[in-house]
């Protein structure tokens, strides 16, 4: 258990793997800011966690919002230990002599610009607190790369360079940064995706479990005509302690010790 004036900034906290990350927190003790675009889904969030948990209806995009929603968790709280950057999205799921410069654009803000601006400004306060986490959500994408998600792939990869980068920055000053590089996961995230591309993240001839099956799908979508399946099953996902250790799948921090406290 966190000491309890212990805080947390969790983007993308509305729904899925953001809000089970601030749940999970709150009941670590921490206070938790949920930040989210979708002024609903982020108010009724925080509501069920408690009188513990702040929504902050914020564009991850817009460096003045996120200055903006950092400086008020360190005024209501006097502090932020904790930073998630959790908040992303897919794009669309083509692949890229059929996609627009907007395709690329947005995808390249959202999922990697924003953990650029939202640890810039938390990064500012922990220095003059004298430490703090940072955990970056990245994707198994930006490590292997997904077909029909290149933008995805590419601000995915970026992420996880970014966590190196500033994990060497900041190490000797108390601060401690992480990625996570998650594989398939049954959020809402996947709706975004067109059910052929899903059911080639789940039915990879890759995975050891491939059978005859996964691979006459990966034959047909090589050839330039993927079919859409039924049975698309997207893995369950599993929330335990948030940067428990540093993450080795995604080339994670070597240099600071992990995220928690005991």
């Amino acid at each position: 258990m966190a000491s309890p004036d212990r805080t947390a900034l969790v983007t993308g906290a509305a729904r899925g793997i953001g809000l089970a990350i601030a749940a999970r927190l709150a009941a670590d003790g921490l206070r938790v800011a949920l930040l989210d675009l979708d002024r609903d889904a982020v108010e009724a969030a925080a509501r069920g966690i408690g009188p513990r948990a702040m929504a902050l209806v914020t564009d991850v995009t817009q460096a003045k919002d996120v200055d903006g929603a950092i400086a008020r968790v360190e005024r209501e709280w006097g502090r932020l230990d904790v930073l998630v950057n959790n908040a992303g999205i897919t794009g669309r799921s083509f692949p890229i002599w059929e996609l627009s410069d907007e395709d690329w654009q947005r995808v390249i803000d959202v999922d990697l610009t924003s953990v650029f601006v939202c640890c810039r400004a938390a990064v500012k306060v922990m220095l003059r607190q004298g430490g703090g986490r940072i955990v970056n959500i990245a994707s198994i994408a930006g490590k292997e790369g997904n077909p029909t998600l290149v933008p995805y792939s590419t601000a995915k990869a970026g992420v996880i360079g970014l966590t190196k980068a500033l994990a060497k920055e900041v190490a000797t000053r108390g601060i401690f940064v992480n990625a996570v590089a998650p594989a398939v996961i049954g959020t809402e995230l996947l709706k975004q995706m067109e059910q052929s591309t899903v059911d080639l993240l789940v039915w990879s001839p890759r995975s050891r479990w491939a059978g005859s099956a996964s691979r006459r799908r990966w034959r047909r979508w090589s050839r330039g005509s993927p079919r859409r399946s039924a049975r698309s099953a997207p893995a369950p996902c599993t929330i335990s302690r948030v940067g428990a250790r540093p993450t080795d799948s995604a080339g994670g921090a070597r240099y600071g010790r992990a995220a928690r406290w005991r």
